[in-house]
């Protein structure tokens, strides 16, 4: 680190993520932290209480979505916001998410270390329900506040038991009075990479500067219900058999695009009535697809496509398709990743240009604000899993590079 830069209080930032690896934890070392759950609400609690302490106001929007804000000296100027999430996945790590948010809450503090102040204020953000664990789809906090998808819609959107988004909000008591929308100056987001390409290169930083095509696909598998041991092979629409040829098929195209950077999966299925003795009148599931390349992804989706009418005519069923979430590969501002390219020049600190593999709020933001992401690596790219560990040495560097950006961009 060179000299007369900002740098932050690296012990008190483990120490505030180890206090916040304690609430939820799932199997020893991992979390499971539901959106909107008693854990999520304890979380949000301590975060509000570390906010405050550290001088900032707080507004939290109906979908509880918190805004943690240092003022600047010019409190007619938009702030440079940071932000990421609180809430993990089922079986989720200690990092995904509140590894930004406590970077920028450390920005914070190092402000106040510093008796600096900023010329626009600096605001720390958590969205609610980034994972979409409990409640589909993920992203949902930012998309709504983006207008990406209705407040309506989210509010009554359920979990698995039949609760919905609002219900949960009232329950925890993070149904807030701000409006869904605010001006941003920009936005900037702190994120462990959740693949493994810098822990691999052994580089620290890397520096967003797009995303994967990516789209969810929703689908409904219609048959019909009947005896396991009675009805003959002929006669039987089995929704499940459906569902596992396109399961198999969407594998299958992942595969054969991996080369090139192509992702597929299934990441959820639903079967009714779902009991021993009886094969499925109606299956649904949740399928995924991702690639770099634009004219790559509108191959595989062609190839997808035609899995889903294959797999129906095999089966014998009727599948019904619908979109879900998608986003492009080009989403961040040039100048707020030139900033961060500047900055990390400046510092000495050694950067790699990378894309997102993984679906971030910064996509929803960056529609409404000038936007980058800064990545940190994990080890050996495990995410969504409670093996999920990162280095604080190696963590650090973007850190700093957060701290120094958000300075910079807030004295403009």
């Amino acid at each position: 680190m060179v000299a007369n830069v900002l740098e932050i209080n690296a012990e008190r930032l483990w120490d505030t993520l180890e206090q916040s690896a304690e609430i939820g934890r799932f199997r020893d070392v991992g979390l499971r932290r539901l959106a909107l759950s008693a854990e999520d609400k304890q979380m949000r609690d301590l975060f509000v209480e570390w906010a405050k302490a550290a001088g900032c106001t707080i507004e939290v929007d109906r979908l509880g979505n918190i805004f943690a804000r240092r003022p600047g000296t010019d409190p007619s100027l938009p702030p440079v916001a940071i932000g990421s999430h609180l809430d993990t996945q089922i079986c989720g790590g200690r990092y995904d998410g509140i590894l930004g948010v406590l970077c920028g809450l450390e920005v914070v503090r190092t402000l106040n270390d510093r008796g600096l102040q900023t010329k626009r204020g600096i605001e720390v953000i958590c969205w609610t329900n980034e994972e979409g664990a409990r409640f589909n789809p993920p992203m949902m906090g930012s998309m709504a506040f983006a207008k990406v998808i209705s407040l309506e819609s989210v509010l009554a959107t359920t979990d698995d038991a039949g609760i919905t988004v609002e219900q949960a909000l009232d329950e925890i008591g993070y149904a807030g009075a701000a409006p869904v929308g605010r001006i941003f100056d920009s936005y900037l987001e702190l994120h462990i990479e959740q693949a493994p390409v810098l822990d691999r290169e052994g580089c620290d930083v890397g520096i967003v500067v797009g995303g994967y095509k990516t789209q969810a696909l929703r689908l409904t598998i219609n048959g019909d219900t009947g005896h396991a041991g009675g009805t003959p092979m002929a006669q039987r629409r089995n929704a499940l058999v459906g569902a596992g040829y396109v399961i198999a098929a969407v594998n299958d195209i992942g595969l054969a695009y991996a080369a090139d950077e192509g992702r597929t999966t299934t990441t959820r299925i639903e079967s009714f009535p779902n009991l021993a003795g009886t094969y499925a009148e109606q299956v649904k599931l949740t399928i995924d697809f991702r690639h770099i390349d634009a004219d790559r992804f509108k191959a595989m989706r062609a190839e997808v496509d035609a899995a889903i009418v294959a797999a129906a005519k095999k089966a014998n069923v009727e599948i019904e398709v619908s979109e879900g979430w998608s986003w492009g590969s080009e989403l961040f501002a040039p100048e707020c990743i030139e900033l961060l390219k500047t900055t990390a020049k400046e510092l000495g600190l050694p950067y790699r240009e990378m894309r997102s593999q993984a679906g971030h709020d910064a996509y929803a933001v960056a529609t409404l604000a000038p936007t980058a992401m800064i990545f940190t690596p994990c080890f050996e790219g495990i995410s969504h899993n409670v093996n999920e560990a990162i280095e604080l040495t190696r963590s650090v560097p973007g850190a700093n590079l957060l701290l120094n950006a958000a300075v910079t961009r807030a004295n403009r």
